[in-house]
């Protein structure tokens, strides 16, 4: 059925059938959540055997005693983990605490106010500071944005990555675009993989912008695959070590959602002399990380293999999840021209627009039936989508019963919407 081939005499009918089904799901006072990427209580119990691992033996492989002050770019074993998730020597690794975001808002602190390159190279100098946006993307980003007074500049993204013409264009005339935020992998909100073209051209990118230009590459689902034989995600370190843009270059990943949330380990990949420089400026603030909680974690997880392995784990918990969401997009939506979507094959979202100027409704009608969605313009800086079309949609914490009864709201919600907004043209 699509929705542009009805008369008003259909369009009316089918709002009536549709306005029914909505009341006797109001009716039925539901309390269900899609709004965080956040791992089920099922995903995290994979990892409750980091709880007594060390059984008492807390020296690393060099010696050190976890227990104990010092280290602060992490103990060896971990940072070996974090190398090889990110494809990097592990000489250009730190090992930090719990969370990668903490590493990405004290890396955008350090640019902006210390400098990687020493103190006159801090973007404050240069009076008003601007990113790059990619759009839709984590709302995270944004708000350390928001945080600093950086103006964020929309950049739209393509079924490759963003776009790279127009993203280019940009800096290449506005040198006071400091930063081009990214997530690469399982692109969040999207699911999309950047292609290899993209990734190239984002490495050439510290070419043609202003001085001191950073990449954010936050590959925070470098190992979240739903799939056996996922498509790869360049390195995009060796673009840049071709190019000679290493030092343009910030890499981030943890595992939060590999196993406990709260209590993970973040990596930061950078070039040794930004990682100096960083480390330096560390140093004021801690006198090292958790290494205790590195040392459990590198123990739990002493190589690729373990982690590839554990995270099977992960897939075969979720990916149900994520074929329960496709399901009811494409029996429920598919041509009738009420909405757009990707189907990823891994990450933690799937990405859904409908039709101009109905997001907000959409969510609200959710919402009023039980399902909590994330807001509609989260995914865009200073929460306004320009088209108000997109919605960010998280599978992992309901069960499935839950998700299916979430999903019956949330097609019924897309339906009603774009029905009544047919009606009102």
């Amino acid at each position: 059925m699509q929705l542009q081939s009805l008369n008003q005499t259909q369009l009316q009918a089918l709002e009536r059938e549709l306005a029914e089904q909505y009341q006797s799901f109001q009716a039925q006072n539901l309390k269900l959540d899609l709004t965080r990427g956040k791992p089920s209580s099922e995903q995290l119990s994979l990892s409750d055997a980091l709880d007594g691992i060390l059984a008492g033996n807390y020296k690393a492989e060099d010696g050190t005693d976890c227990r104990n002050y010092a280290i602060l770019d992490g103990i060896p074993e971990i940072k070996r983990l974090g190398a090889a998730i990110m494809g990097l020597p592990v000489e250009q690794v730190l090992a930090g605490g719990n969370a990668s975001l903490t590493l990405m808002y004290q890396t955008v602190q350090h640019a902006l106010t210390v400098g990687f390159n020493g103190p006159d190279s801090a973007w404050q100098n240069e009076g008003k500071i601007k990113f790059a946006c990619p759009v839709p993307g984590y709302d995270r980003h944004f708000t350390i944005c928001e945080f600093f007074g950086i103006e964020m500049i929309p950049v739209a993204m393509t079924d490759t990555g963003p776009d790279m013409a127009a993203l280019t264009e940009l800096v290449s005339n506005d040198p006071s675009i400091k930063g081009v935020w990214c997530v690469p992998k399982y692109s969040n909100p999207t699911g999309i993989i950047y292609s290899d073209d993209v990734v190239k051209a984002m490495a050439e990118l510290p070419k043609v912008a202003g001085a001191n230009f950073k990449i954010f590459w936050d590959n925070a689902y470098a190992v979240h695959d739903l799939v056996s034989t996922p498509n790869p995600l360049a390195n995009i370190f060796d673009y840049a070590s071709q190019a000679g843009t290493e030092d343009a270059v910030l890499q981030f990943c943890s595992t939060s959602k590999v196993t406990h949330a709260g209590a993970g380990v973040a990596f930061l990949g950078a070039s040794q002399a930004n990682l100096a420089s960083f480390i330096k400026g560390l140093s004021v603030s801690t006198i090292g990380p958790d290494k205790v909680n590195q040392l459990r974690h590198a123990r739990f997880l002493p190589d690729m293999d373990a982690l590839q392995a554990h995270m099977q784990k992960h897939a075969a918990i979720l990916k149900p999840r994520f074929d329960m969401v496709l399901k009811y997009l494409n029996e429920d939506l598919a041509n009738t021209g009420m909405g757009e979507w990707e189907s990823p094959e891994g990450g933690y979202f799937i990405a859904f627009d409908t039709l101009p100027g109905l997001a907000k409704t959409v969510v609200k009608l959710a919402a009023d039936a039980g399902v909590k969605l994330t807001p509609a313009g989260a995914t865009f800086p200073y929460g306004k989508d320009p088209e108000d079309r997109n919605i960010r949609i998280a599978p992992s914490v309901p069960g499935l019963d839950e998700l299916e009864k979430a999903m019956q709201i949330f097609v019924l919600s897309v339906k009603l919407a774009s029905v009544r907004q047919a009606l009102a043209a």
